[in-house]
């Protein structure tokens, strides 16, 4: 008997499993990294909001810690952040870093900058 040349498409069950533990893998990190990057975009904004309200480095830090506090703002405080006067305009700028540990000896270091600093 003659087949047709029909042939199974389709993962396999080993396949299956590798792509679901990859992704998992995947979605964890995601887990971890999503909410650092929601604090650097928080910090900005305070950073920025902080050289508004403030005329002298000691009011902008003190406003920025305000915001900190006020947006759950953990990995800097305001005398964290970098304060120098150019061409007459404070600007405002900030660097740290958040480890994240994943397993055994394995982290992952993020590091964040930024500035008021007109580009």
């Amino acid at each position: 008997m003659r087949t047709t040349g029909a042939t199974q498409r389709g993962i396999s069950l080993v396949g299956l499993i590798v792509v679901l533990a990859l992704l998992g893998v995947l979605g964890l990190l995601a887990m971890q990294i999503v909410p650092a990057y929601s604090e650097y975009r928080a910090v900005s904004a305070a950073v920025v909001k902080a050289q508004a309200a403030g005329s002298t480095p000691q009011e902008i830090r003190a406003a920025f810690d305000r915001a900190a506090e006020a947006g759950y703002i953990s990995s800097i405080s305001g005398r964290d952040l970098a304060i120098e006067r150019v061409d007459g305009e404070q600007q405002v700028s900030f660097a740290y870093e958040r480890k994240i540990h994943l397993a055994g000896p394995a982290s992952l270091l993020l590091e964040y900058s930024g500035s008021t600093a007109k580009k």
